[in-house]
């Protein structure tokens, strides 16, 4: 196209559209140098920067047309845009001194005047600030759109993180207190059938639970709005349906509730429940047949949960730090948060976590 309009606006002008070389019929060179433009800019995207010198090589001949200079803009642009800029501005600097002082000089052209020259800087200096411009808006516009990538990238590590500990605390949390039922039921299925019985129906209860819960997120990774209805997030209001099933496993469990509940997040709720959750599941699993204390107390600004158990195993999975995954998820609830957690062995024995979780921002 641009090869087209460069010769057809030529070959209506007749002679050379220069505006400071004299006006002179076009020779052979002229027409080819028109030609060669346009045909470099098919390699202008892999040679940028020679594909610009060949294009500016092409306006030098002494009676060459103005129509030349079409090519050289599309290439400065490109070469400009492409990260090619200190090459760029050199070949605006080369050609105001060809123009200004070698043309004249090697042609025996006149001295351009005062006005021509002041138009020529101010040409170029308009064509270099439109490159600029342009240059700008790309690169800012591709570091969008990494930055947006790497926000998508970060958003769907952290889903994927919150979902993995969602589901080792139910899975985790319900398992273990089937195992527990089971073995219950198991030992008393002869001597004591009712009992049996009643570890049957805790099975029952917390397996139907446990499908619930995961049908619920498995629903939510779908993103099938038109699934069956989602189970809203557990909460502390489902405190006492908890505490309720891990009697069932053979623990003993208080629950203390000191202050008044201020409304709460359902960030907040949830990550309680699940500490609580988590903590009663690691009883189970490591202290046998322990009497656990569950306090939750609120003041203006925080909730403080501690769940304290008089086991002789750890409850934390054996380190007494609590370095286990399952209480590494809890920390990370609750840093999630703004807040913070902590477990370890008690002093005088047993086993003790306890959090920290905010609620309501800081001023």
């Amino acid at each position: 196209m641009l090869l087209v309009v460069q010769l057809t606006g030529t070959a209506i002008s007749g002679k050379a559209a220069n505006l400071f070389a004299p006006h002179h019929a076009l020779g052979p060179l002229d027409w080819v140098m028109l030609a060669v433009g346009p045909l470099a800019l098919v390699a202008r995207r892999r040679y940028p920067v020679p594909v610009m010198w060949v294009c500016f090589a092409a306006t030098l001949p002494p009676s060459g047309s103005g129509y030349a200079h079409f090519s050289f803009i599309v290439a400065f642009f490109v070469a400009a845009t492409a990260g090619k800029r200190y090459s760029a501005w050199l070949v605006l600097a080369a050609g105001f001194m060809w123009f200004i002082w070698l043309a004249p000089l090697i042609y025996g052209y006149p001295d351009p005047p005062v006005n021509n020259t002041l138009l020529l800087a101010g040409w170029l200096l308009a064509v270099a600030t439109a490159a600029e411009a342009t240059r700008f808006r790309t690169e800012r516009t591709a570091a969008t759109r990494v930055s947006r990538q790497i926000d998508q990238r970060r958003q769907r590590g952290e889903e994927r993180l919150r979902i993995a500990r969602d589901l080792h605390d139910v899975i985790g949390h319900n398992i273990s207190l089937i195992n527990v039922q089971a073995s219950m039921g198991l030992d008393l299925m002869d001597s004591q059938p009712e009992q049996a019985r009643a570890a049957l129906s805790a099975i029952k209860s917390v397996s139907k639970e446990a499908l619930e819960e995961l049908r619920s997120m498995l629903t939510m990774l779908r993103h099938d709005d038109d699934a069956a209805p989602r189970s809203p997030a557990p909460g502390l209001d489902r405190l006492p349906e908890l505490i309720e099933l891990t009697r069932a496993a053979g623990l003993t469990v208080d629950v203390e509730v000191a202050g008044t509940a201020p409304p709460l997040p359902a960030a907040v709720h949830l990550a309680a429940y699940r500490i609580i959750q988590e903590s009663l599941t690691n009883v189970a699993r490591h202290a046998g047949r322990a009497r656990v204390n569950v306090r939750v107390t609120y003041d203006d600004a925080n909730m403080h949960v501690e769940i304290d158990d008089d086991g002789t195993a750890a409850a934390g999975g054996g380190s007494a730090t609590g370095t286990g995954s399952g209480i590494t998820g809890m920390r990370e609830r609750a840093a999630a948060l703004g807040g913070d957690l902590s477990a370890g062995f008690r002093q005088g024995g047993g086993f003790r976590v306890s959090a920290r979780l905010p609620v309501r921002s800081a001023p």
